[in-house]
């Protein structure tokens, strides 16, 4: 018997693989999980690009606009999730969609994650007391002391990072480069990935419309709302934290809206780079379902 059939759409923010994961959907008559770190949490819609109700309306999505801003998530909790999601779709469908650029989330549910504990909220919530108190800097250190070999590896100007390492070596006692194997678990169901494979410039023009878009939509009002919430995770995105960064003074308001284009095209240019060492991915030149091969 054929096993069943997952199929990824992913690629940079702004490509358009919202829109194809959708018709693909409606195509096959199936449903979509997302894989978007951001869109999981509930009250930034417009900072997170959560598709619009009318194509929420269209397909059913899962894994979207679920939970608290203060809520903890990971890629671990997100393979445990989507798993579930997943074993349902397939067994009604035969075929399920994953959609979203976040990476870590699609590499979990293709091919599995690290077994990392999960950080009780003392743990985390002394950390993030002593952080705000000392900073950036005596992050890195904590890091350095307790596991030199992931504070060589790790992008230390991604505070998000070095604080899930530092969180998770308190919670495992031991140093996270011991908990990281990269080791692949097997899974009951084929995978086809797509990327959605723009002309660089094009998504650029892509990219920079959309901030202007989510601008005129109120992305502002939105930042204000949730500013005093500025120091949880949920809210460290491209998009609010420049927001943040202009309500703080230390930004000009038209400053603030060129630099959240300029930092989400690097986004898009890190995601690129992570897809293209993939050699399961297959590249699409058009956003047109019928492109997609089951």
């Amino acid at each position: 018997m054929d096993k069943p059939t997952l199929i990824v759409i992913t690629g940079p923010t702004a490509s358009g693989k919202s829109a194809l994961a959708i018709d693909l959907a409606l195509r096959l008559g199936t449903e979509i999980i997302s894989a978007d770190s951001r869109q999981i949490y509930h009250g930034v819609p417009i900072a997170t690009a959560i598709p619009s109700p009318e194509e929420l309306a269209a397909v059913p999505h899962h894994l979207i606009d679920m939970l608290p801003l203060d809520a903890y998530y990971s890629a671990s909790r997100f393979e445990e999730d989507a798993m579930g999601i997943l074993g349902t779709l397939l067994d009604k469908y035969g075929t399920a969609i994953l959609c979203g650029g976040s990476m870590m989330y699609v590499d979990a549910l293709c091919h599995g994650i690290d077994d990392i504990p999960t950080v009780p909220d003392n743990i985390r919530q002394n950390l993030e007391k002593e952080y705000r108190e000392n900073g950036d800097e005596w992050l890195r250190e904590e890091l350095f002391q307790r596991d030199p070999a992931y504070y060589s590896k790790v992008d230390l100007k991604n505070m998000k990072r070095v604080f899930h390492a530092v969180e998770i070596i308190r919670t495992a006692g031991k140093p996270y480069t011991e908990l990281r194997t990269g080791a692949r678990r097997s899974r009951p169901f084929n995978i086809r990935k797509y990327m959605v494979n723009l002309p660089r410039t094009l998504l650029f023009e892509r990219i920079n419309s959309r901030v202007d878009a989510m601008i005129k939509a109120g992305l502002e009002e939105e930042a204000r709302a949730v500013y005093h919430l500025r120091h949880l995770n949920s809210l460290n995105t491209v998009g609010l934290k420049e927001m943040f960064a202009c309500f703080d003074g230390n930004m000009e308001r038209s400053i603030a809206i060129e630099r959240i284009k300029k930092n989400t095209r690097v986004y898009a240019k890190k995601q690129m780079t992570w897809w293209a060492r993939d050699p399961e991915i297959i590249p699409l030149d058009s956003n047109d379902a019928r492109t997609v091969s089951v």
